[in-house]
């Protein structure tokens, strides 16, 4: 897939293998923080790859900014949510640079998701476990279709405020 404009101010394309040190350095720091992923804090880059790098019909992708080499802003990757008769279910996750908050890196990246996903031939997406907490990204992915299908309970140990809820939203594709 070429790379597609989602925003003035972000390209999303594919990741490359030389992509994966822009990509940790964007990945640690939220790993690390424990607030709005379900990842072990203490997940190794190795570890870490081998979750987010993902081959077809899923797919791996990065933003960045034009004209501004390949300084990666944000990356995401979907992939399908389960396997066998679940597999037309598509799941996702993206993480942006903390320099980056509140451009419209997340945005883009969902969208281009959508997009991908869909011409990858999955039906619909679902989001697993989005913290409730974190109110920005809950509100983000209701603003471009996702639906709170349930909320579990303290599902999640926030490292700040104790047991919060994670939200399971969905969207048709």
């Amino acid at each position: 897939m070429a790379a597609v404009s989602q925003e003035n101010t972000v390209d999303i394309r594919p990741a490359t293998a030389e992509d994966w040190p822009g990509i940790w350095s964007i990945l640690e720091p939220v790993i690390r923080e424990g607030e709005t992923f379900t990842w072990d804090r203490d997940t190794t880059e190795d570890e870490a790859r081998a979750k987010w790098v993902k081959g077809a019909p899923g797919q791996t992708f990065v933003a960045v900014r034009p004209g501004a080499g390949d300084q990666i802003l944000g990356t995401g990757e979907f992939h399908a949510n389960q396997g066998g008769g679940g597999s037309h279910v598509a799941n996702a996750g993206y993480m942006v640079g903390a320099n980056y908050s509140g451009q419209g890196v997340a945005r883009a990246l969902c969208a281009y998701s959508l997009r991908a996903a869909k011409e990858a031939g999955f039906h619909s997406m679902q989001f697993n476990a989005v913290v409730e907490s974190n109110v920005r990204a809950v509100w983000l992915w209701q603003s471009m279709g996702f639906r709170i299908l349930a909320t579990v309970p303290e599902a999640f140990n926030h490292p700040e405020i104790g047991y919060v809820g994670l939200h399971v939203m969905y969207q048709k594709l």
